[in-house]
Parts: C-alpha cells; structure tokens; sequence
C-alpha cells in the first residue's frame, strides 16, 4: 500500500512537471510568434514610411515655374496662332495703360476750380479767369476756357461754346476704345480659328494612320483648345480693362455736364453785376 502511494506521488510529481515544461515551451513559442510578429509589424511600417517619405520627397519638389508653364503652353499650341493672340493682348494692354493715365490726369477738382475762377472773375475779371483756367490741366478747364474766351458775345454764344466744346473733349476722352473693342472681339476669334485648323490637321493624322488612336486625337485636341483657351482670357483681361475705362469717362463726362451748368450761373450772376 505504501508502494502505491509512494508510485502515486512520483507519478504526479512527474505529470505536474512534464505539464509545467509543456505550459513553458507553448508560452515560449506565443512568445517567439508575438515577437515575429511584432518585428514583421515593425518592418511593414518601416516600408511604409519610406514611401510615404518618397512621396513626400516627391511633392515637395520644386514645381515648374508659371513662366516656363506659360512658355510651354505657349509653344504646345503653336506659335503662329499664339503669337497673334499675344500681339492683341499687347497692343490692347498698350492702349488700356495709356487710356488710364491719361483719364487719370484728366480729372479736376470741379468745386475748387469753380471757385478759383469765381475769385478771379470778382478781383480781376474774365482775364484772370481765363488765367486760372490756362495754369489748370484737364478737359473742363479748356471747357471753361472756351466759354468764358466768348463771354463778350453773350451767354447764350457762351452756353454754345461750352455745349459744342463739350462734345470734342468727349471725343479725345472715348480715343481708343474702338481699338480695345477690336482686340477683344478679335483674340477670341484667332483662338477659334487656331482651334479648327488643330482639328484639321488631328483628323489629317488619324486619315494617314487609318485607325483611331485616342493618344493622337487627345494630343491633338488638347494642343487644338490651348489657342481658344489663350484668346478668351486675352479677351477677359481686356474686357475687365474696357469696363473700367468706360466707368471712368462716364464719371467724367456727369462731372463736366456739371461743372459747365455751375460756370454758367457764375456768369451770369458776373454780367448782373457789370
């Protein structure tokens, strides 16, 4: 009996060990997998990172500069069309740049001019008044000058003077607007014509190849629509530079209309006091 229960307790001891090294061997190969694992993990994110840091590389590099975008687009859609649409654009802008310098040295401070020459016309008569209106630039002072230059023939030959006078100044103040229309009407239309004349020549190419390639008929269409596209933003450029130059003559013109009604009552209050 002693025998049995010493057999039993060896038997045990031994079964308790043998589990004990079976429970270590299967946590030590968890462990080797978790450790495989987490090394394969490891090295996943390591490629990721790489190619998130070359692509990273590749958006910061420096991009092409707008000149060298515009120069290309620019020979892309053929220089002899091109060059028509810069011409127009050149020529328009030319005109635009010098319609604003010179409406900008066309406007007048009306209200102080006015009373200059009501001072003038009160110490030293029509001649002094004729005075301030030579030493002041801009269309209403040769308005005034022209009228008060008539003042001996009458108000009414004064009014005519400065109504007919009126007309000319308006005239020099609308010189080159039709130009600007012209090139704003005409840069689209170079753009159009290059535009069709590139569809030509990409059917041209598909009739000589004799089958339909979508890498030629798209190249040829994209070099095609770079001239329409070149002469509608000519054209918007040149528009938005018309509007304001015609805003401005506007404004100029309501101000002599003005002005030549407050030099008339100035005249006529002078002839009533002589």
């Amino acid at each position: 009996m002693k025998k049995l229960f010493a057999f039993l307790a060896v038997f045990g001891m031994l079964s308790m060990g043998a589990s004990s090294i079976y429970a270590q061997e299967e946590d030590q190969s968890v462990a080797e997998e978790t450790t495989t694992e987490q090394v394969t993990e490891q090295e996943t994110a390591t490629e990721e990172e790489m190619v998130e840091e070359d692509a990273a590389a590749m958006d910061t590099e420096e991009p092409q500069g707008i000149h060298k975008q515009i120069k290309a687009k620019f020979i892309e859609g053929g220089a002899m069309f091109m060059s028509f649409v810069l011409l127009a654009l050149v020529f328009g802008l030319a005109i635009c740049i010098e319609r604003i310098i010179y409406l900008n040295l066309a406007s007048t401070n009306t209200k102080k001019l006015l009373q200059k020459i009501e001072e003038a016309l009160n110490e030293g008569g029509v001649e002094a008044a004729k005075e301030v209106c030579r030493n002041t630039r801009g269309p209403v002072a040769s308005i005034f000058y022209q009228g008060l230059d008539r003042f001996d023939e009458g108000i009414e030959v004064v009014e005519k003077s400065v109504v007919s006078y009126g007309s000319v100044q308006m005239g020099l103040l609308e010189k080159g607007l039709t130009w600007i229309s012209l090139f704003i009407a005409i840069a689209p239309m170079l753009g159009f014509m290059g535009t069709v004349i590139g569809m030509i020549d990409a059917f041209d190419s598909i009739q000589a190849m004799g089958d339909v390639s979508a890498t030629a008929v798209a190249g040829g269409i994209k070099v095609a629509l770079i001239t329409t596209v070149s002469g509608l933003i000519v054209a918007i450029i040149l528009q938005v530079f018309y509007n304001y130059l015609v805003s401005k003559i506007d404004g100029i013109v309501n101000t002599m209309e003005d002005a030549s009604i407050s030099l008339m009552d100035i005249l006529v209050k002078y002839n009533m006091k002589k």
